[in-house]
């Protein structure tokens, strides 16, 4: 059956996954996340397919959490808690960002707030359109973080900037958010997608299992210290399957060039 709130495209070797609420801004659900979790366990175990983007349609990437039908539920939020139904299903979507062997950008079209951005934080590169607007909003409305967002966003732009925008919750565009290092690059929005298709194209072009390789290290660089860093990036073994391939190519192109 098609997933009914996210949209799956497919290119070459770039799946694209694009929250598909637009008239509600991408407020994320737990049928949004567990669709976006059931796609990204399919391509996580698929040997050709190099590249995740996650998006959104229309304006947004997404506006967080959806309020109304969070409202509807009827859930004590007396502990700022949002419940398992939302907590479960988001931080299955962040593990399978960060741990499938596909590196993951984040193609932030327009609003992302909140739960929106947490969801970000999850992907390995962040580009956004400058006019973009980001904004972390749980103390405007009496919630707490529980999707890892006061262990990210401190990685990303720093301990106490990452307060400053958890405390004030102001709104700020996406050329700030490149600015301080949340997001990799803001381009203007008629250049968004080229801009990430190229940069797909480019990690496309290597392989594959360098790729997984780099991203279980990296992954143990923000998780571990230096020394057992260094400790796990000399012990930890990969498979590369078409390193043989690759380097006869690059030898072979070598041996040319010289004659």
């Amino acid at each position: 059956m098609s997933p009914k709130y996210i949209l799956v495209n497919e290119a070459d070797a770039v799946v694209t996954i694009t929250f598909n609420r637009p008239d509600a801004l991408n407020a994320l659900t737990p049928d949004l996340l567990s669709e976006t979790a059931e796609a990204l366990r399919e391509i996580s175990g698929r040997s050709d397919v190099s590249v995740v983007v996650l998006t959104g349609a229309g304006r947004a990437f997404s506006a967080g959490v959806d309020l109304k039908a969070l409202n509807d539920l009827g859930l004590d939020l007396a502990e700022g808690n949002v419940g398992d139904n939302l907590n479960n299903t988001a931080r299955e979507v962040q593990t399978l960002l960060e741990t499938m062997p596909q590196a993951t950008i984040a193609k932030v079209n327009g609003f992302c707030f909140t739960g929106g951005v947490e969801l970000m934080l999850a992907c390995d590169i962040i580009i956004a359109a400058e006019e973009a607007k980001f904004g972390d909003t749980h103390a405007k409305l009496g919630l707490r973080p529980t999707w890892g967002m006061t262990q990210r966003l401190p990685r990303r732009v720093g301990m106490m900037r990452a307060r400053e925008l958890s405390f004030t919750a102001r709104t700020f565009s996406g050329v700030e958010a490149a600015r301080m290092g949340l997001a990799l690059e803001a381009v203007p929005f008629a250049e968004l997608d080229t801009f990430v298709d190229q940069l797909c194209a480019g990690i496309c072009q290597n392989s594959a299992g360098s790729i997984a390789a780099y991203k279980d290290l990296y992954q143990a660089a923000e998780d571990k210290g230096i020394s057992e860093g260094l400790a796990y990036e000399k012990d930890t073994s990969y498979v590369v399957a078409d390193v043989r391939e690759r380097m006869g190519a690059f030898l072979a192109n070598l041996g040319r060039a010289r004659s």
